[in-house]
């Protein structure tokens, strides 16, 4: 193998590469020699089969094997005797006559470009001065969040007599099959289904044509499926359901008493009360965690003036742009979006894929540096706990996790993140203040330079709420993978999941 670097620029690096034609013979040889034994010809003996007569037969297919091998060999060589840490999927263009290579007439030649990591010296945080946000909550908080708890908690029982007519808050349970321009549709049947009149649980117009009803009764339904439904067939469809109340139940009260606590797992009414409040200042830790570690974010976003990787920047600008359109779709322009330009817009957007981006690439070298890395049992533990989220199905999801790659390495980055932000908070000089819940809960402005106002209208601070606030508050994953896997040939993109059938239920 030849190897010439033709560009040397910035973050690019560019390399002609060639493997001789003699090579590759070679190499084939010792593939058709490998393969012989494994053979059963016709008119020859198992394992017997002239090495010319497997050529004649297959050796266009093994040259191809071949070329794909020492293809993805030799890149993967350039990259270590360079000591290159790649920053994006090199790009690979054949350069010579790919049938004449598969002939054995001609060399194998391809032109590799490589985007590269910048390297640069992380700042030193430990003259970091960071502010954490502590708020306890008040026993009348907790008094609340326990109503709120006995509320949930509350039972329904049957309506009889006079009063059997259903109102807001009741339970009924329904069966009920939807049909649309008269014919039934996927996930829109139910035999025994509960549902509480008011909790907007259902399409919308579907609860209030059931208040008056008393068991026993037969009702059609006519709705129109929101045009942001989950389900793509069925957005903006007129549906008519054919619905039958089996029973209209009453809501009773719970009571906050010991029985409510067992009821729930725990021993009294007292643990159940330390329960609250242990969940409510967890609450609130996890605000003061997100407020300190956007200041950290911000200094390191000002304390470092790095070349970006143009690749990197542009992929992760595109999957924030493609969220934007889609949520612009749904439920229309961010209120620090309006009146602005689609150019304008990708701007500010753009902006904001570069502080990801140069943010992902200083956690991911200080990580580097600290030899930070997630354990197996780090993924398993958090596989377990995302598992568990689904209830009944949480074995098959955690199976399933088990088995993706992908989704391992997607919880693998966000876990990295977080060790590189407790590292870098342990070197910073951290301290607490007592705040007032309104300063903790207050939202955020964006940073410096990522929004600006439209023409003509006065500047308002966007709210971290908003989807330009959160992009702006998180470094991109993709660094915090590994920088020199193997690389074969370029990967295609995803293809995008179908939307699957659900039920009437929003």
């Amino acid at each position: 193998m030849q190897v010439t670097e033709t560009s040397h620029q910035d973050l690019s690096r560019s390399y002609g590469v060639r493997v001789p034609a003699a090579e590759l013979g070679a190499l084939l040889d010792a593939r058709i020699a490998e393969i012989i034994p494994t053979l059963n010809l016709k008119g020859f003996r198992p394992g017997k089969a002239p090495a010319g007569h497997v050529r004649r037969m297959y050796g266009k297919a093994l040259m191809g094997e071949v070329i794909e091998k020492t293809i993805n060999e030799t890149t993967q060589k350039v990259l270590e005797d360079h000591k290159l840490r790649v920053a994006a999927q090199p790009d690979l263009k054949p350069s010579s006559d790919m049938e004449q290579v598969l002939a054995g007439r001609e060399d194998l030649t391809y032109d590799l470009d490589v985007e590269v990591m910048p390297e640069f010296d992380p700042m030193d945080v430990s003259g970091v001065s960071l502010t954490r946000l502590v708020y306890q909550p008040t026993d009348t908080e907790i008094d609340e969040a326990l109503a709120e708890v006995v509320s949930q908690n509350r039972t329904f029982e049957p309506r009889t007599g006079k009063t059997a007519k259903a109102k807001d808050g009741d339970q009924l349970l329904i069966g009920f099959m939807g049909r649309i321009d008269g014919e039934p549709f996927d996930g829109g049947a139910a035999e025994d289904a509960e549902l509480i009149l008011g909790s907007g649980a259902f399409i919308p117009g579907f609860e209030e044509q059931l208040v008056g009803t008393a068991p026993g009764a037969e009702v059609e339904v006519e709705v129109t499926f929101p045009e942001t439904y989950q389900v793509e067939r069925l957005k903006g469809k007129k549906a008519v359901f054919e619905v039958k109340v089996k029973e209209v139940r009453t809501p009773k009260a719970a009571k906050a008493d010991d029985a409510l606590a067992q009821s729930l797992g725990l021993a009294d009414l007292a643990a159940l009360r330390e329960a609250v409040r242990s969940n409510l200042e967890g609450q609130y830790r996890e605000t003061s965690r997100f407020k300190l570690k956007r200041a950290l974010l911000d200094a390191l976003d000002a304390g470092h003036d790095i070349p970006l990787p143009p690749r990197m920047v542009e992929a992760e600008f595109a999957g924030i742009w493609e969220q934007v359109q889609k949520d612009q779709a749904e439920s229309g322009a961010a209120p620090e979006d309006e009146g602005k330009s689609e150019e304008t817009l990708k701007a500010e957007y753009r902006r904001i894929a570069e502080r990801r981006v140069r943010l992902g690439l200083v956690l991911a070298e200080i990580g580097r540096r600290y030899n930070i890395s997630v354990t197996d049992q780090e993924l398993v533990d958090a596989m377990r706990t995302e598992a568990m989220r689904y209830g009944d199905m949480a074995q098959r999801m955690f199976d399933m996790l088990r088995e993706s790659p992908q989704a391992q390495a997607n919880m693998r980055a966000p876990l990295y993140e977080e060790k590189v932000v407790d590292l870098l908070l342990s070197l910073a000089t951290v301290s607490d203040k007592a705040v007032s819940k309104e300063d903790l809960m207050k939202e955020d402005d964006l940073p410096e330079g990522i929004s600006e106002p439209a023409e003509g209208k006065k500047a308002k601070p966007a709210k971290a709420k908003s989807a330009k606030a959160k992009a702006a508050a998180s470094p991109s994953a993709a660094t915090a993978k590994a920088p020199n896997e193997e690389i074969s040939k370029p990967k295609a993109a995803p293809a995008k999941r179908k939307a699957k059938a659900e039920p009437a239920k929003s």
